[in-house]
């Protein structure tokens, strides 16, 4: 991790958990009418009357998810709550309340977590969620971060992996493969700097795609539109671990088939040049890159016109019987089977 040598370092001990839980979340404000108690009890206390409740959690763990060499503790701070918020905006719910854990090696000081949680308080307060709760505990092992994030949503709008029928017209919001190429060249310049200290990298090419790596934005807005314009999708996932598997999700849950149009996938013109830079295929990038955390859905074709020539949707396949297979009908028009070689936690 690359230091300030002259940047004020407080050791964690110095405050003990309690008075570090105290600090770091002193600026967090109750914003959800569902929050009736936050932090500074046992537990915190939620009433979601009659609306269904959503929950999931991810974690997040140095030297495998992350890499300070290169992400910002505040950057971080902030893409781990988006990580979790994209699950809820992918179950058609709207985000409340997250918790966050932290595990942390004596390496690192007072200020670092106040970079971290500097982050979060962005997130929270961008994204209007509260911060309930949480824990922190030493490591012997660098930095891990454990969020869990809450979410309400009305009975019969919530939407599963599982609904795709044959005839659905298969959707993505945003474009694909950013992040994966805004990490290739992050790397790329972390090799540099080893050999080279003193060599400062001129990364204004890339801007958009090392955004989409270091700061990712869950597509709340997303939510928003579909629910503007009255379109229900019949199946959905965000899209954390590459295109390919999360089709694969979808058939495989809702027992159906599908053709993907490899013409038809969004692309952004920097991921374009930055993979023929790099000389890696697009489509490869896009089907197997991952952590684009955009949302991957079904919808019924008689919505179609609805969604028709929105800047943010893009009709990228076609939901077919299970027996037809899964398939990606490339450019030349030749079918290729679709097989997950996205991210692997293990």
């Amino acid at each position: 991790m690359i230091e300030n040598k002259n940047q004020q370092r407080t050791p964690l001990s110095q405050l003990g958990e309690f008075g570090l839980i105290d600090h770091l979340t002193k600026n967090l404000k109750v914003k959800q009418n569902t929050t009736v108690k936050s932090i500074g009890d046992d537990a915190a206390v939620l009433n979601f009357a009659n609306k269904q409740i959503v929950v999931t959690t991810d974690l997040l763990v140095e030297g495998v998810h992350f890499d300070l060499s290169y992400m910002p503790l505040k950057h971080l701070g902030y893409k781990a709550i988006m990580v979790n918020l994209s699950d809820v905006y992918a179950m058609n719910a709207k985000a409340t309340q997250v918790t966050i854990s932290i595990a942390v090696s004596s390496r690192f000081p007072l200020e670092a977590l106040e970079d971290l949680y500097s982050g979060i308080e962005a997130a929270a307060s961008i994204y209007n969620i509260d911060v309930i709760g949480g824990d922190t505990t030493s490591s012997n092992k660098g930095l891990l971060i454990s969020v869990t994030a809450i979410g309400e949503v009305l009975a019969g709008d919530e939407v599963y992996r599982s609904g795709a029928q044959p005839n659905d017209l298969l959707v993505v919001s945003g474009d694909l493969g950013a992040a994966y190429m805004g990490l290739q060249v992050l790397e790329r310049e972390k090799e540099v700097y080893k050999v080279n200290p003193n060599n400062q990298p001129d990364l204004d090419a890339y801007t958009y795609i090392i955004e989409r790596q270091l700061k990712p934005e869950a597509r709340k807005d997303i939510i928003a539109l579909l629910k503007k314009l009255e379109v229900k999708p019949t199946s959905m996932i965000d899209v954390s671990d590459g295109l390919s598997s999360e089709i694969i999700h979808i058939c495989k849950q809702g027992e159906v088939g599908c053709d993907l149009y490899e013409e038809k996938i969004p692309l952004d013109p920097q991921v374009i040049s930055t993979c023929e830079e790099f000389n890696i295929d697009s489509t490869t990038v896009a089907l197997n890159g991952g952590e684009d955390y955009e949302l991957l859905f079904t919808i019924s074709q008689a919505d179609f016109t609805k969604i028709k020539g929105n800047p943010s949707l893009t009709v990228i396949g076609y939901i077919k019987e299970e027996k037809e297979g899964m398939h990606l009908i490339t450019r030349a028009n030749t079918k290729i089977p679709i097989e997950a070689q996205g991210w692997k936690n293990f």
